[in-house]
């Protein structure tokens, strides 16, 4: 009897839980065959077999969380692989977490020096809540008291006064304030504050029937992948529209060709090879902050992430040198990428080492929305649905197919007017497809 055991799953990987079981109890299986699909922290992968021979045991059952080393099943008249597969390896190695990207991206980068690292920023902490669950009381302060808390950046329903009844003085105020600032030290690397320790849910069994569901590995990580973009990036967001009318002409008359050769021409492709050539023109756009070495790195490779909507959460799936690749080439890698994403096929690799995401909502409805920059990129252009608006041209109005664009930005590495020259950019490239065959 051999057993087959958890592999190894990559640096930092300790395990996962079991999301599907692909043997049987008396089914024969040969050495790299897998036999379970596996979600970590990082992605979903099978995990292959280094064993061959008869399944007698099957250990694990959907659900479980298994740690490397676990045993999973045990086989009769086989034996145990020497090595790991790397097929596993491959599948999970010490890149962050989905849906995040390599903060290195393959190719030579230029490194420029940062004039100054910003200053840590300190807020006063949350908000108390009462242990009801209901909305806290107003605290007791004059409003002199109130004006002084607001100009100092203090929150005056977390001060504790001490006067009667609790009553809180400008005194209390300034000590509150005396207290955040010797607590400095809690900034986190690299200028984001520290998370805040986790506050507890009020019991709303009280107020009716609740159903709990675990949260899973993936949606985890992309929550704090998220929450650690937001509070480390200062984000600014702008919003443009672009007349899609010729490109949709464009759409139109050769997704047939497209579709022939394997691939949708989307709205989404088309965006690809937009922003593969804009980045070209703006490289701060394709950059990352090193904020450990105060450098700014500049990729010389255009990868381009592209947000896909699947039944665990959010991932991004990276189109590689987009910049070399025809709007067929594209719109096919983007259809096979959506696939696995939704078929828990992507590897940790296939999302790694982007350099600007897109998010297009339009297929849902919206007209804006503020996309969270995908650390540690600098850039995400948020597409919303197209509709016919009436355009001011030549002295009369012309109904026209508007494209509703929004793109947030890290503004330690992009300024405002940047910004919007990138913006402008994009938008002349889909009202005019024919630049991009002029400056491509």
């Amino acid at each position: 009897m051999t057993e087959f055991k958890i592999p190894e799953l990559g640096e930092n990987v300790a395990g996962g839980d079991v999301t599907r079981l692909l043997v049987n109890v008396g089914d024969t299986i040969a050495r790299d065959q897998p036999v379970l699909e596996l979600e970590t922290d990082k992605a979903t992968i099978e995990v292959p077999s280094s064993v061959a021979g008869v399944v007698q045991q099957i250990k694990v059952k959907k659900g479980d969380k298994v740690k490397v080393g676990a045993v999973v099943l045990t086989v009769d008249g086989g034996s145990a692989s020497a090595a790991s597969p790397a097929k596993t390896k491959a599948a999970l190695d010490s890149a962050p977490p989905a849906p995040s990207v390599a903060s290195q991206t393959p190719g030579p980068t230029r490194v420029v020096p940062m004039p100054v690292r910003p200053a840590p920023e300190v807020t006063a902490p949350p908000v108390p809540v009462r242990l009801d669950g209901e909305r806290p009381l107003a605290a007791p302060a004059s409003p002199a008291v109130r004006r002084l808390a607001r100009e100092i950046g203090v929150d005056v329903n977390a001060v504790s006064g001490t006067g009667p009844g609790g009553r809180i003085s400008q005194d209390d105020v300034k000590e509150h304030a005396r207290r955040i600032l010797s607590s400095v030290g809690s900034v986190a690397p690299g200028g984001g504050q520290a998370a805040r320790p986790s506050r507890a849910l009020p019991d709303f069994q009280k107020w009716g029937e609740i159903e709990r569901q675990p949260w899973t590995n993936i949606r985890r990580t992309t929550a704090e992948h998220l929450s650690h973009a937001w509070t480390t990036i200062p984000h600014v967001t702008q919003f443009d529209k672009a007349d899609v009318g010729a490109l949709e002409e464009l759409r139109k008359t050769f997704r047939d060709q497209v579709a022939a050769a394997g691939g949708n021409l989307t709205v989404t492709a088309m965006l690809v090879g937009v922003l593969a050539t804009a980045v070209k023109k703006f490289p701060q756009f394709n950059a990352s902050l090193d904020t450990e070495r105060g450098e700014i790195v500049y990729k010389k490779s255009v990868h381009v992430g592209v947000a896909v909507d699947t039944d665990r959460g959010l991932l991004v799936p990276v189109i590689r040198n987009a910049d070399t690749k025809n709007l067929t080439e594209i719109a096919v890698e983007l259809q096979r990428a959506a696939e696995r994403a939704r078929e828990r096929k992507l590897t940790l690799e296939d999302m790694s080492g982007g350099g600007i995401t897109i998010s297009n909502l339009g297929g849902i409805g919206g007209t804006y929305f503020t996309p969270i920059v995908n650390w540690p990129e600098v850039a995400i252009l948020g597409v919303s649905r197209g509709a016919m608006e009436p355009v001011w041209r030549d002295g009369q109005w012309e109904p026209r197919l508007m494209l509703p664009l929004a793109l947030s930005y890290d503004h330690r590495v992009i300024d405002g007017a940047d910004a919007m020259r990138f913006m402008r950019w994009v938008v002349d490239a889909i009202e005019q497809p024919f630049l991009l065959s002029l400056v491509g």
